[in-house]
């Protein structure tokens, strides 16, 4: 096991080393960013109310709203990543892969909006009624001939295999040993309750799915939000200085101080960019699935509504960890007992510790982590059913949701060192299939977005007003073909 972990390792430093997903990723958000003539930050505002103000269409085509669909999303965005993941970057590439992280997210909204926009464009309806979209159809429906369905089922092999792992037993582990070392709550019970749980969830399917994100992941975003900010606001001269060493250290690296191993500015880029998109899917291609769910009157206003999921996660709620990290100065302490730079699993809950009085920062880290990574694995497991279902057909979806429920208990009662990396690997392997096909589809991408927004630049018009400016279309008459399921 040990030789098989280090080889996946190796294979995992390959796919996210710089040769090939950092700079495919980076570059294929820099050319939509400029494709879409920076949609991101013109667009982010109508985009936000209508997602998370306004909430919903009026129209029922689709199978959960535009809100949930967010959430879902969200769900199985917002998990260890924020908390673990960060510490992660800057424990390996200091403050300044932080601002890499953040460059990531701004250019991956651009590849989160069109990732978005074609999984509702090219969606089906499946034998249950079901919208059924992302990657695993749009690249076989949008690439004419054999390379398109090459692409699509290789996303969707890569995407199961990788939803038992980053979205199954991972997240597991890190609930029961956190609930463990804090609550002292056996593995097996944390298991047992985990299993139960995700299959009452998941025999409802993404309506039910749909109904526990909308309600879980506005609280538990709040809840981590609002003491990070205490935090923050406590420490606030810390603030301007450690905002500087962010940006500075982007550019320079970062020295080895005490147990620090110090970096260079390959290293603040690579886990920078790495993490980031472990964090927030950007260019994975993983949220088209939930969006091509919305109940939605244009793909264009889902692939906005989707966009904000990245901004959230990365601008927000991961700003708010690594900002914490930084102030408190936790990212450079050593161990006392050992001498090494503390460990970054531990290192986020060290910081709230700094900074909270009492346990309040150790207990905030632990639920929110916990909430984080089980609303990871709903999301999740809608990810892997859709995938399975594109390759095996309607028939697997029962036996897949029970399955995926009982490695939830394996995965909180193991070690996981293997399917960290094997995770790694399969996220890498997802995302490439769906950049070369978000490149390939960009021009039908900015010609029916730039089409809609000429006519409805808000994101204010009804369903009438888009029928009546849309009619006549090419793309409008064939998305509307495929919803009737004509196509």
């Amino acid at each position: 096991m040990d030789g098989l972990e280090a080889f996946l390792g190796q294979i995992g430093s390959i796919v996210w080393g710089p040769y090939l997903l950092i700079p495919l990723l980076l570059g294929t958000g820099l050319y939509l960013t400029w494709t879409l003539g920076g949609i991101q930050f013109s667009r982010l505002w109508p985009a936000l109310r209508l997602g998370l103000i306004k909430r919903s269409d009026d129209t029922q085509d689709g199978d959960i709203s535009q809100f949930q669909a967010l959430t879902t999303a969200m769900a199985a965005t917002v998990g260890t990543g924020n908390i673990v993941g960060v510490a992660t970057a800057i424990s390996a590439g200091g403050p300044g892969a932080l601002f890499w992280m953040w460059v990531t997210a701004l250019l991956g909204m651009a590849s989160k909006y069109s990732e978005a926009f074609l999984g509702v464009r090219f969606r089906t309806t499946d034998a249950a009624g079901e919208k059924n979209g992302g990657p695993q159809y749009y690249l076989e429906r949008g690439i004419p001939g054999g390379f398109g369905k090459f692409l699509a089922i290789s996303f969707a092999i890569f995407a199961v295999c990788a939803c038992f792992g980053i979205g199954n037993m991972t997240q597991g582990n890190s609930i029961a040993s956190n609930l463990t070392n804090s609550f002292n709550i056996p593995n097996w019970v944390t298991g047992l309750v985990l299993a139960v749980l995700t299959l009452v969830v998941l025999i409802g399917g993404i309506k039910s799915i749909g109904r526990v994100t909308a309600g879980l992941v506005p609280v538990m975003i709040l809840f981590y939000v609002l003491g990070a900010i205490y935090i923050l606001l406590a420490n606030i001269s810390a603030v301007p200085a450690a905002l500087g060493q962010i940006f500075s250290e982007a550019f320079t690296g970062s020295a080895a101080v005490g147990g620090f191993i110090g970096s260079t500015i390959m290293i603040a880029v690579q886990f920078g960019v790495a993490r980031g998109i472990f964090s927030n899917e950007s260019g994975m291609g993983s949220a088209a699935i939930a969006a091509a769910s919305a109940q939605t009157t244009h793909p264009v206003r889902q692939g906005l509504v989707s966009m904000t999921q990245t901004f959230i996660d990365t601008i927000i709620v991961v700003s708010c960890t690594g900002l914490v990290i930084v102030t408190t100065g936790v990212w450079h302490q050593t161990d006392p007992g050992t001498g090494e730079q503390i460990s970054a699993a531990i290192m986020t809950g060290e910081a709230f510790s700094h900074g909270l009085p009492g346990q309040w920062g150790h207990w905030i880290v632990t639920i929110g982590l916990a909430l984080f990574a089980y609303s990871t694995i709903l999301g999740w497991a809608y990810y892997g059913e859709r995938n399975l279902e594109r390759l095996i057909g309607r028939g697997g979806v029962m036996p897949f949701r029970v399955l995926f429920s009982l490695i939830v208990y394996i995965g909180c009662t193991v070690q996981l060192g293997v399917v960290w990396n094997f995770s790694d690997v399969m996220n890498g392997l997802m995302a490439i299939p769906n950049l070369i096909g978000l490149l390939l589809l960009s021009g039908l991408i900015a010609r029916e977005t730039r089409f809609y927004l000429k006519h409805d630049p808000g994101l204010e018009a009804n369903r009438a007003e888009i029928e009546a400016f849309m009619q006549g279309q090419q793309g409008w008459e064939e998305w509307k073909r495929s919803e009737r399921g004509e196509l």
